[in-house]
């Protein structure tokens, strides 16, 4: 599955825009790509296992919260960051 990482965390991936990655589940990706980018897990899931409220992910343009949430290879995932400011 290609995983897109926003700007603002490809300093944790060596400024990869985009990964190809296997996951049987939107969490297993996220737990695919913390083995391969340490650290990038605790931008993206809480202390208690949850996505961080300014995070939005989809799987095919459809916007999923639930880290159990079943992929498939030829799907894609985007990882949206909310902006704030006033």
């Amino acid at each position: 599955m290609r995983v897109h990482i926003p700007t603002a965390l490809r300093s944790y991936t060596d400024q990869v825009p985009a990964v190809d990655i296997h996951g049987r589940t939107v969490g297993e990706l996220i737990d695919a790509l913390e083995r391969k980018f340490p650290g990038f897990r605790f931008r993206i899931v809480d202390e208690t296992g949850r996505v961080r409220e300014h995070i939005k992910i989809l799987v095919d343009a459809l916007m999923v919260e639930d880290l159990a949430t079943p992929v498939g290879a030829s799907q894609e995932l985007h990882i949206v960051m909310a902006l704030s400011g006033g």
